[in-house]
């Protein structure tokens, strides 16, 4: 096949998913991302479906490995279906290499639902919020000082006994798992740091594992440690820390939604309280906040508020 027909196969992928991958964000319209055209990466295969996505998802804006992570996945699409499909974005878990792990080796299950997810700065705001009723909270506490950390990991640890409230940590695995905290939240970047060895240790604990990530190559990833829960964003613009990726938006967030099924699912950045009925649409089982508790007049107040969008 010549390049003109290869590009004649992009222009169809482009055609068929511009609308919801590519579209700017209307004036005034909050429940959309800006993206932009990316370059498109070095080819690592030469097979025409391959290169046709390549070029189509660089177009629809995805960077580098996620367009390199989509592209091998339309190959693989292609020759187990025998057709290029322009009009199928590929979802199917065997096309990304998303099947065949082994479930001794995933970490200890959580609930697929684990419903609104509070980000709290403290133990004491990790009490307040699940004495509210948030079913799920998060301590990331900021700290280099390793006493200190412990005293406030085991500090929340505390704090949530007497709710039904599942308490993640932020980074602090080591303490996290000192103090028998329900589970551990990680970044990519932690992924390496902690290593193989670490890793080990927190499955064998039972306690849970939370991975975030930002596109197709970092779910792929993620999956291959089998965390328990999966988290999806940012999905709108925050300013609560600088990201390295830029929004994903409501298209993006279904998409890989439909593709992580095996996972429970978390959707974070900078959702707001009228967002949450489009972000739950998208069939996520959690969305997390942060400053819609913490920056509220009354917390408690804003908990029972998104509690109820919860169910919209």
């Amino acid at each position: 096949m010549n390049t003109a027909e290869i590009q004649a196969l992009a222009q169809a992928i482009i055609h068929h998913h511009g609308a919801t991958f590519a579209a700017q964000a209307p004036d005034g319209q909050i429940d959309h991302v800006q993206l932009t055209a990316q370059p498109v990466p070095p080819a690592l295969r030469s097979e025409p479906a391959y290169l046709a996505a390549l070029q189509a998802c660089s177009a629809l804006s995805f960077i580098a490995v996620d367009a390199e992570t989509l592209a091998q996945a339309w190959q693989r699409q292609a020759e187990r279906t025998n057709q290029f499909d322009a009009t199928h974005w590929p979802d199917d878990p065997r096309d990304f290499g998303l099947a065949g792990t082994d479930p001794a080796q995933a970490f200890a299950r959580c609930p697929r639902e684990l419903g609104l997810y509070g980000v709290l700065p403290t133990a004491e705001w990790v009490g307040r919020m699940a004495r509210a009723g948030v079913p799920t909270v998060q301590l990331r506490f900021k700290s280099d000082d390793r006493a200190a950390v412990a005293r406030e990991v085991k500090a929340a640890v505390a704090a949530v006994e007497g709710t039904d409230a599942r308490l993640f940590i932020n980074d602090h695995w080591q303490a996290a798992l000192d103090a028998g905290a329900y589970g551990v939240h990680v970044g990519q970047e932690d992924l390496d740091l902690i290593g193989h060895r670490d890793l080990e240790t927190i499955r064998t604990s039972g306690t849970r594992l939370g991975v975030s990530t930002h596109g197709y190559a970092e779910m792929v990833r993620a999956h291959a440690v089998q965390p328990s829960y999966i988290a999806l964003g940012a999905v709108f613009p925050t300013t609560l820390k600088k990201m390295a990726t830029a929004p994903q938006g409501l298209a993006r967030l279904a998409a890989y939604v439909r593709l992580m099924q095996q996972y429970p699912l978390v959707a974070i950045g900078g959702i707001s309280a009228d967002l949450f009925p489009a972000v739950r649409a998208t069939g996520v089982g959690s969305v997390a906040v942060v400053r819609a508790l913490v920056n509220a007049p009354d917390p408690e107040a804003a908990a029972a508020h998104l509690l109820e969008r919860m169910k919209a």
